[in-house]
Order: structure tokens, then C-alpha cells, then sequence
């Protein structure tokens, strides 16, 4: 069920989001709508990430983050 909502919003916000609408094809208040619809599922349930960076998570180790020697080698580099 579609239900009317009004907005107070600056006017430059306003102008701006009807341009991107535009742009994009889409109306203002789906734009409108799909933000709530993912504001409310992200409180939901915890942000789910791609699966790419899923599959690489745990890849690189602690120990391979500490990149001291690499800073040691820039530093002398850009002495």
C-alpha cells in the first residue's frame, strides 16, 4: 500500500536529487524509498559484504600487515 509522505528538505538538496533521478531513470520517491528500505534492513541484520570480499576475508594475516619495513624503504627513498 502506497502512502503520501511530505519532506522539508533544502531546495539544493531537493534540485540535486531530481537531477540524479533523472539521470538515473528513476522517480524521486523510489530514490526515496529504496534509502529507507536500506536504512532499515542495514538495523536489521549486519551489512552484508560481496561475495568476492567474503571469499577473500582472512586472506592476509596479522602478521603480514605490518608493513614496517616497507615504510623504512620509502622513507630513505624520499629523503
Amino acid at each position: 500500500m502506497e502512502t503520501k509522505l511530505t519532506l522539508k528538505l533544502d531546495k539544493s538538496v531537493i534540485d540535486s536529487a531530481k537531477e540524479y533521478a533523472e539521470e538515473n531513470n528513476r522517480s524521486l520517491s523510489k530514490l526515496v524509498e529504496d534509502y529507507f528500505r536500506n536504512l532499515v534492513s542495514e538495523e536489521k541484520s549486519p551489512k552484508r559484504y560481496s561475495p568476492l570480499v567474503e571469499e577473500l576475508s582472512g586472506v592476509v594475516s596479522e602478521t603480514d600487515l605490518k608493513y614496517t619495513d616497507y615504510v623504512e624503504y620509502l622513507e630513505k627513498k624520499y629523503e
